[in-house]
């Protein structure tokens, strides 16, 4: 017999599996019966916390600029700029994620950007804490000469299979490479989340208007009006067929006439037009 069971109303975080922890869920179903030993079985529960990168706080742009002195006292080479940028903060896996950056290096030392993602797991334990810090996709620049500038128009970053964001544990590092000295370094802050990026292919743009079929003419001409607007008209005593009807009678009964459905103008021929009968043509 299946059996239901309601689960926390409370969010809950994502299922998850490290070196050093886990989160986990698990059901267990006990069967009690009297004078007999209980009866017991577990099974484990994944876990996904929805993050939908379409809120208003992962769509925003995450920009920083840093400047550092390459050498120390008196020695120093000159400075070395970086300038990064990512379009929104929130995305999901799979995508390419595109760099905008500009590298100045005014030093005197041959430089090389680069670019990865961090994801930083933290554990909690008996009030002890340790943090690891592992790099899930890294990309790399051209190497720039004294003097020398470079331009990140877009350089994509994609981000492997990963386990949604808890707590924003992803960070994208920009940083330059600066032998015989630290490196210059930006964090752009990242979250993973599980509902995909809708852009302007949204089902639900802000800015959509849903536009209704016209109504069916049928109901809006009454007969009562039709005929009223449609006096009849005596036929010729030697006519035959509908060739020797007034014009007017012509033109009014065209006027009042329904135009067809949608489904039935899909099915004609664009070269079809409407034919006067022979001798009646008003033009």
């Amino acid at each position: 017999m299946p059996l239901t069971s309601l689960v926390h109303s409370r969010p809950l975080v994502t299922s998850f599996t490290g070196k050093y922890g886990s989160i986990q869920y698990c059901v267990r179903a006990v069967l009690e019966r009297p004078k007999v030993p209980d009866q017991s079985v577990k099974r484990e529960l994944q876990v996904i916390s929805h993050i939908d990168v379409n809120t208003p706080a992962l769509l925003t742009p995450v920009l920083k600029t840093q400047e550092k002195m390459v050498g120390c006292w008196f020695f120093t080479s000159g400075p070395v700029s970086l300038s990064a940028k990512i379009e929104r903060k929130g995305y999901c896996n799979g995508e390419a994620i595109p760099i905008y950056a500009e590298i100045e290096n005014c030093s005197s030392r041959l430089v090389v950007p680069k670019a990865a993602i961090f994801q930083t797991q933290t554990y909690l334990a008996s009030g002890r804490t340790k943090t690891v810090r592992h790099m899930v996709a890294n990309v790399r620049g051209n190497h720039i000469a004294s003097g020398g500038t470079d331009t990140w128009n877009g350089k994509t970053l994609k981000i492997p299979p990963v386990t949604p964001s808890i707590l924003d544990c992803c960070i994208i590092r920009v940083y330059i490479h600066i032998p015989g000295a630290k490196k210059l370094m930006l964090e752009l802050p990242l979250v993973i989340g599980t509902v995909p990026y809708h852009g302007f292919g949204s089902r639900n743009p802000p800015n959509c208007v849903l536009v209704a079929a016209p109504p069916n003419y049928a109901d809006v001409v009454s007969e009562e009006e039709f005929s009223r607007h449609v006096p009849p008209y005596p036929q010729p005593p030697n006519c035959e067929g509908e060739a020797c009807c007034p014009m007017f009678a012509c033109i009014q009964e065209f006027r009042f006439q329904p135009p067809p459905l949608y489904s039935e103008v899909s099915k004609t021929k664009a070269n079809e037009t409407f034919s006067w009968p022979s001798g009646n043509n008003p033009l």
